[in-house]
This record gives C-alpha cells, structure tokens and sequence, in this order.
C-alpha cells in the first residue's frame, strides 16, 4: 500500500468527500482544503507528494494558487480538476505549472485515481 500524502483544494464538499474516500480506500493519505489559502497553509505545514485541485474557489482560486506556488519555486505535482474547459485556461493552467488537466463532468472520480497511482506509485 501506497504512503504518499495528496493534497486537495476542492470547494465542492461531495466531491472533494469522494475523491479523498476513493483515494484513502487504495492507500493514500488525504488532506481536504476547501480554497487555494488552506491548501497553500498546509503545504507550509506538512509534505505532499501530488496537489489535486480545482480552478473555481472562493478565497483563492485556482489561478492565484498556482501562480503563488509557481512563485514560492513549487516542486509538488499538481493536477487541475474543473469545469473550465476552455483552451485558454487550460494553457493558463499549464503555464502556471499545472502537470495535467482534468474537466470534472468528463472525468469520472475512478480514472482520477488510476491516474494518481500511474503517478506517484500504488
């Protein structure tokens, strides 16, 4: 079984409730934050070896985030799950450092996780 610790920024409770349920069922350790500010505060406080979040966030979004990790010399993996499917920002988000990109409604919570494990090891 897996140790590695991943991160979610996710303001949707229900899915930010299921992906931390499927991904602690094959092993990982979860923290759920609910905005980029919480999820930028942990990352001071503890190690993660894959940041998931979302680009819609109160607070902080998404794109503020990835701009400050990218700012604070981010080595962490992260991958983007939303429902902004435009081309532009997914190109924003990749500029930005986002590893890989995700629309929420065409990705079931099932493939996030296959994902997560060809990644950082199952």
């Amino acid at each position: 079984m897996p140790n590695n610790r991943i991160l979610i920024a996710e303001d949707e409770k229900a899915i930010a409730k299921a992906l931390s349920l499927k991904l602690e069922h094959v092993g990982y350790e979860t923290t759920v934050t609910h905005n980029g500010k919480e999820a930028l505060e942990k990352m001071k406080e503890n190690q993660y070896d894959l940041f998931l979040m979302d680009l819609i966030m109160p607070i902080m979004d998404g794109f503020a985030t990835l701009e400050a990790l990218k700012a604070a010399g981010n080595k962490i993996p992260v991958v983007v799950l939303s429902n902004l499917s435009q081309g532009d920002d997914l190109n924003k988000a990749k500029e930005l450092g986002a590893r890989d990109y995700f629309i929420k409604s065409d990705t079931p919570i099932a493939h996030v996780v296959e994902y997560v494990k060809r990644n950082i090891g199952a």
